[in-house]
């Protein structure tokens, strides 16, 4: 599947039926880190939920359970994020969808940067700036 530059953000959520419309509920996150602006109109992307029945690692071991959750990004993945705090050993800590961490080295609180990710792992990525 191809990914347009353009994206924005992407984020799993449940379609809500409200009446005669339904709704797609946007995280709070991608309001306060930038990514969309309320009352502003975008182009949506609906991709199936539906998930393999298992998975393995890069090591081709230990299959995962679907009900687990993934991580939300992919080794070589190209994203915007914002800085917001600093880890102990001073590098940058992004947060992105569901709160999955990504480690920054070399950023700054509060800037907003475009990294690859080069590393992937269950609870955390590390990305290296490239913009």
């Amino acid at each position: 599947m191809e990914i347009s530059e353009k994206l924005l953000c992407l984020f799993s959520a449940d379609i809500e039926s409200e009446g005669d419309r339904y709704v797609v509920e946007i995280p709070r996150r991608e309001i306060d880190t930038g990514s969309v602006e309320p009352g502003e109109t975008y182009r949506v992307a609906l991709i199936s939920g539906d998930r393999p029945q298992t998975t393995s690692d890069d090591d081709g071991d230990d299959a995962v359970a679907p009900d687990e959750p993934q991580p939300p990004v992919e080794q070589g993945e190209i994203r915007y994020v914002e800085i917001e705090d600093l880890g102990k050993q001073g590098d940058g800590i992004a947060r992105v969808e569901r709160g999955y961490v990504i480690i920054v080295p070399g950023a700054d609180v509060g800037e907003r940067v475009k990294i690859e990710v080069s590393e992937v792992k269950s609870n955390f990525a590390v990305g290296e700036i490239i913009e």
